[in-house]
């Protein structure tokens, strides 16, 4: 390809930007880390920061009026609205006009069958968000060649390019979505050399963060800066978007004070100190898996639910002897303060914080819901509790299990299970036969990412001791010449096409979409709360708790 041909500049993209720019969306354990991490500001070479301040006299009610206007247009076509929606979504303020998007995408369905690669791509990815089933080896035959390859001509096409991109990531096992992401990875990358600064650095954070498996949040506020930066702008939408940044930060601040009045009054991380003390970085995990102002009380009583699992694990992994963990899980199995009152002041200090949380949750949803959880609530502790009994008995007998049995075990002491639990009665909804196997599927898909991606070599870089075992280790050990890591990765990939299965392709799920929400917001947090760099640093999380927190 030469490089005429390829040389794009920000006005002739900036269409693209009010379409089809790939941002992320919604739907968010064990490690020790170097305290708190630290949040710092980062501002682009060469490019001034963006002003994300709103004038005295705005007013909510009418900007909202103003983008349903938008929305009530009637133009020549769906493309327009169709990107609209996509525009709405990027920035996180979609759900204000869900049932004027629900208008345009049953009217937007034609789209599918365009000759155009952005067209295409774009509403075969929207519509399978909302839970529409559409083949996606039937939409892009069109594209391909008989071999099943893209043919040359679309490489040119950086719209196209982008938006098939973001398509691939939403594979549920479809073999022209494989080749889409290779495909469109290979030509974005080598565009990148061609590219003006501002739209090169968009595309490399396209490809660092795809769409569909980063944090919506995220990336909705770097989409922001980037469309204010353009020429051509939808001040309308991009006024509601500050509004709702601005909002999310103050309660996510409220929120955040209030957990640490919690955690400061429980005194735990005085008399365990031995123990995290990360209030900050469990809040992180809440705040992303549960977006949404009403969803307040929940993300505050998920972070004690969080902040429980750390403690117990390292009360389990740095504390107590085994002897006394087995008194510690016969009284969580016979869930009564009484059983506890032979243990340790510690773990009798523990006991109480965890029975307390454990109970006031079930006594909010019966009140909210009607739904008394207790029962359920009280076996996914005795089953998180069990696990790590068993890693215990592993260790203490030298006895190396299969990597099968370690994955099996650990996706149950990544305490996402038991989090998993709570949160699904919090959001109204009751385990039944009906349900149980979907449920489990939805449950075990990230907690097996959080699992690999940890034991990928977050445990080194957190300066863990290893006592837990690795799945890493284990597989080499079974498999000496296999290349470990990217066996994990395509495990990891693997997963990911699962959870998409159980998220997108089941429209009459009995799932409430907020539990769907949950679920891959937390398989999405996974690579940013564990995405070391050389220097032990969480660089995605620090960007992140900065624009959301700081």
């Amino acid at each position: 390809m030469a490089a005429a041909h390829v040389c794009f500049s920000l006005s002739s993209f900036a269409p693209l930007l009010h379409s089809a720019l790939p941002v992320a969306r919604n739907g968010g354990q064990s490690g020790r880390n170097h305290g708190l991490f630290r949040p710092s500001p980062v501002i682009h070479p060469g490019r001034e920061p963006v002003s994300h301040e709103l004038s005295d006299d705005f007013d909510f009610q009418e900007s909202l009026l103003n983008v349903q206007a938008l929305l009530h247009q009637h133009p020549k076509s769906n493309k327009g609205m169709l990107s609209m929606v996509d525009h709405l979504k990027r920035l996180c303020i979609d759900h204000y006009f869900q049932d004027e998007i629900d208008k345009i995408m049953e009217s937007s369905v034609d789209l599918l069958h365009s000759d155009d690669l952005l067209d295409a791509t774009l509403s075969l990815r929207l519509m399978r968000e909302v839970g529409y089933y559409v083949s996606a080896d039937d939409v892009l035959q069109k594209f391909t060649n008989d071999n099943g390859d893209f043919n040359l001509r679309h490489s040119k096409d950086l719209r196209g390019l982008l938006s098939l991109h973001d398509m691939s990531h939403l594979n549920m096992g479809e073999a022209s979505l494989y080749k889409a992401n290779e495909f469109s990875s290979k030509h974005l990358k080598f565009a990148l050399k061609y590219l003006e600064p501002n739209l090169a650095r968009y595309v490399m954070k396209s490809l660092d963060h795809p769409y569909h498996v980063s944090l919506r949040q995220y990336k909705a506020r770097h989409h922001l800066s980037y469309l204010q930066n353009l020429p051509t702008r939808h001040t309308a939408i991009e006024k509601l978007a500050l509004a709702e940044f601005q909002m999310k930060k103050l309660q996510h601040q409220s929120e955040m004070q209030e957990i640490k009045r919690w955690w400061v009054d429980l005194g735990l991380s005085q008399e365990i100190p031995a123990a995290r003390d990360q209030v900050l970085k469990w809040y992180m995990w809440s705040m992303t898996i549960l977006e949404g102002f009403s969803f307040s009380r929940y993300r505050v009583e998920a972070t004690k639910v969080i902040s429980m699992v750390y403690i117990v694990d390292d009360i389990f992994d740095l504390v107590a002897t085994q002897e006394e963990l087995s008194l510690f899980n016969e009284a969580i199995e016979m869930w009564d303060l009484a059983a506890a009152e032979s243990l340790p002041s510690y773990m009798i200090s523990c006991y109480n914080a965890l029975y307390t949380i454990t109970n006031d949750i079930a006594d909010m949803v019966r009140k909210e819901h009607g739904l008394n959880p207790i029962n359920h609530l009280k076996q996914a502790w005795a089953t998180l509790f069990d696990g790590f009994m068993i890693e215990g008995k592993w260790l203490s007998t030298n006895k190396v299990p299969t990597p099968e049995d370690y994955l099996r075990n650990g996706v149950i002491t990544s305490g996402a299970p038991l989090l998993f639990m709570h949160l699904l009665f919090m959001l109204g909804h009751d385990l039944t036969e009906d349900n149980n196997d979907h449920i489990l599927r939805v449950i075990s898909c990230p907690a097996k990412i959080m699992r690999h991606w940890d034991d990928m070599g977050s445990a080194k870089d957190e300066l863990q001791e290893g006592l837990d075992g690795s799945y890493k280790d284990l597989y080499h050990r079974e498999n000496p010449h296999a290349d470990a890591e990217k066996h994990m990765l395509d495990m990891i990939a693997g997963e990911w096409e699962d959870l998409n299965r159980e998220c997108f392709s089941r429209t009459n799920s009995t799932l409430p979409p907020s539990f769907i929400g949950a679920s891959l917001n937390f398989a999405r947090m996974v690579s940013v709360m564990y995405g070391y760099d050389d220097k032990q640093r969480l660089p995605v999380l620090e960007d992140y708790s900065r624009m959301l927190l700081f």
